[in-house]
């Protein structure tokens, strides 16, 4: 049978759970998440385990962060004064918003906490400095 390489498009189904049990992201109910293997469209670590799978073939792979979305980066959590941002910006913990940098690119972040005189602001991925396991099946190669 013919293995999934670097440069093949492949279809996969998985379901991605925290160490806790909780998933985070699954494929089930949906088509199958399809890729090039090789070309930077998943996370490395998940990339890597698809390349020498044959389709039908299904394993349980165990991601370290820094193969998936990298460490937690306390550089990238920032506090700045609640009246620098407008009144009808919701401020919730939990709310995720977009900041722009002086270049006018968009950043993803989300409000870790919020007193009466600051927010504070975290960039970093929502998994970053978490260990991902992934139960996958290779579907077919393209």
């Amino acid at each position: 049978m013919t293995e999934a390489k670097a440069g093949d498009t492949v279809r996969v189904h998985y379901t991605g759970t925290l160490d806790d049990g909780t998933t985070f992201d699954s494929s089930a109910g949906r088509d199958p998440l399809e890729f090039t293997v090789g070309s930077g469209q998943i996370i490395p670590g998940l990339d890597r385990e698809i390349s020498g799978m044959e389709p039908g073939e299904q394993k349980q792979v165990k991601i370290a962060p820094e193969h998936a979305y990298g460490d937690h980066d306390p550089s990238r959590v920032q506090t700045v004064p609640r009246d620098k941002i407008p009144a009808d910006i919701p401020t919730d913990p939990g709310t995720q918003l977009q900041m722009q940098t002086p270049e006018g690119q968009a950043i993803p972040v989300v409000v870790t906490g919020a007193t009466d005189t600051e927010i504070t602001l975290d960039a970093n991925h929502p998994l970053a400095g978490r260990d991902l396991t992934f139960d996958v099946e290779l579907v077919e190669i393209v």
